[in-house]
C-alpha cells in the first residue's frame, strides 16, 4: 500500500469539509508516513477535516504543510494553522515539518508554538519565506529555545538537526533569541537563514550560538550584513566560530560583505589555515574580494583546501586572465570540481543543471500525484495479476490431451 499522500501542487481551493472527502476517501491514514498538501488553498473548515484524518496518521515522518493559504484571509490562517498543527502534536514518529511560503507575519505564528514545544522528536523545520519579521521570529525561536530546556529538563537530548528559515526579515531584532535556541539544542547539521536582513551585532550573536553545536555540516548565511562600515567584529567572531565546526562541508556566505575594502577577511584566513579540513562547498560571491584573496586561495588549494569541490566567487572583483583565478580553477577540475567565477561560468553551470534534470523530476514538477502512482506502481508490482496469469497458465495445459 502506498505510505504517500500527496496533493502536490494541484492547485485545489478546499473550502468544506465536503472539499476534502473525496480527496481522502478509502485511504487508510495510518498507513501513511508522508502527507503532503503544498500547492493547494485550505479554508478553516477545510483544514479540520484534513486535521481529523491526519490525526489518525499515527506512522507519519513528512508533514508537508507548504504554501497552502494563498489567497486566504488572515482572519482564516491561525485556526486554519491551529488544526493542523494540533493533529501532529502527538505524533511520536515524526521527522520533517514544513510551513514555508505561508504568509504567516508576525501575526499568526502562535498556533504553531504547541507544535514546536510540545513534539520533540521531529529533526527537520522549514519556515522558509514566511515573512515573519522579528517579531515572529522572535516567537518561533522562544518555542524552539523553550523545547530544548524541556528535553533537557527530562534528561533526553534534542533531536533538532536541520532549521531552514530563510526570506523572513529576522533582522537582529530576532537574533538575540535565535542564537539561544541553537545553542540550547547543541545538536544542530544544517541550519540555513539567509535573506534575513541580520546586520553585525545579531550576526555575532548567531556565531557565540552556532558555536556550540560541534556537528554542524551546512550553513547558509547568504545576503546577510557581517560588517558595518569598517567595523569588521561579525568577520572576527565568525572566523573564531569555524573550529567549532570540524564537520562542515558546505558554507554559503555570499553577499554577506565579509571584504569591506578589498582586503583578505580574516575568515578567509582562517579557512585557508585548516579550520574546516572537510569543507567541500564554499560560496563566496560579491564580497568584494581581489587578487589577494584569491592567490590566498590558490595556495592551498590542493592543501588545506584540498576537499573543495565548488568554489564560487563571481561578482567579486576578479581581473581578467588572474593567474589565481586559473590556478583554482585548473585544480578543481583535475579532481573532479567546479569554480564559478564569471557571469558565464554561472550560466553554463545553470545550463547543465537543467540538462541533468530527470524525466521523473519534470513528472513530479508537473504532475506529482501521477509520478507518485507510477513510483509506488513500479515498486509494488501487481502480484495479484500475476498469480491469475499463472493459474490461467496451468489450467489451459491441464486441459491438453498427450
Amino acid at each position: 500500500m502506498a505510505t504517500v499522500f500527496s496533493l502536490k501542487g494541484r492547485g485545489l481551493k478546499l473550502d468544506t469539509a465536503a472539499d476534502v472527502e473525496p480527496l481522502i476517501n478509502g485511504i487508510d491514514p495510518s498507513k501513511l508516513e508522508e502527507i503532503h498538501l503544498e500547492g493547494n488553498t485550505i479554508g478553516v473548515d477545510a483544514s479540520q477535516a484534513l486535521a481529523a484524518f491526519i490525526s489518525q496518521a499515527t506512522n507519519i515522518k513528512i508533514a508537508n504543510f507548504a504554501d497552502i493559504f494563498t489567497g486566504r484571509l488572515i482572519s482564516e490562517i491561525p485556526q486554519a494553522l491551529s488544526a493542523l498543527c494540533d493533529a501532529l502534536v502527538d505524533k511520536t514518529s515524526l521527522v520533517e515539518i514544513d510551513l514555508s511560503d505561508n504568509a504567516f507575519g508576525g501575526r499568526s505564528v502562535d498556533p504553531i508554538v504547541p507544535l514546536l514545544t510540545k513534539n520533540r522528536v521531529f529533526q527537520i523545520l522549514k519556515l522558509n519565506n514566511n515573512g515573519l519579521g522579528p517579531a515572529g521570529g522572535s516567537v518561533i525561536a522562544g518555542a524552539l529555545l523553550e523545547s530544548a530546556q524541556l528535553s533537557k529538563a527530562a534528561g533526553t537530548p534534542s533531536n533538532l538537526r536541520t532549521v531552514i528559515c530563510g526570506r523572513n526579515r529576522l533582522e537582529n531584532g530576532s537574533a538575540g533569541v535565535w542564537a539561544q535556541a541553537f545553542g540550547a539544542h547543541g545538536g544542530l547539521k544544517e541550519v540555513r537563514m539567509p535573506q534575513n536582513g541580520i546586520r553585525m551585532e545579531g550576526i555575532i550573536e548567531l556565531a557565540k550560538g552556532l558555536a556550540k553545536n560541534p556537528t554542524l555540516e551546512s550553513i547558509d548565511f547568504q545576503d546577510n550584513a557581517f560588517t558595518v562600515g569598517e567595523d569588521l567584529a561579525g568577520i572576527k567572531a565568525w572566523s573564531e566560530a569555524l573550529s567549532s565546526w570540524p564537520e562542515l562541508h558546505t558554507l554559503n556566505l555570499s553577499d554577506c560583505i565579509i571584504s569591506t575594502e578589498g582586503e583578505v577577511p580574516s575568515l578567509l584566513t582562517a579557512l585557508v589555515g585548516g579550520s574546516n579540513p572537510k569543507l567541500k562547498k564554499l560560496q563566496l560571491q560579491n564580497n568584494n574580494l581581489e587578487t589577494e584573496s584569491f592567490k590566498l586561495l590558490a595556495g592551498v588549494i590542493g592543501t588545506t583546501l584540498k576537499n573543495i569541490q565548488r568554489l564560487e566567487l563571481q561578482w567579486n572583483e576578479v581581473e581578467e586572465d588572474d593567474e589565481h583565478i586559473e590556478t583554482l580553477g585548473d585544480s578543481l577540475k583535475q579532481r573532479g570540481g567546479k569554480l564559478i567565477a564569471t557571469e558565464e561560468d554561472e550560466e553554463e553551470d545553470e545550463q547543465e543543471e537543467g540538462e541533468e534534470e530527470t524525466a521523473e523530476e519534470e513528472i513530479k514538477k508537473e504532475a506529482p500525484v501521477v509520478a507518485e502512482a507510477i513510483k509506488e506502481e513500479n515498486k509494488e508490482p501487481s502480484v495479484k495479476e500475476e498469480d491469475t496469469s499463472t493459474d490461467d497458465l496451468i489450467a489451459k495445459l491441464s486441459e491438453v490431451k498427450i
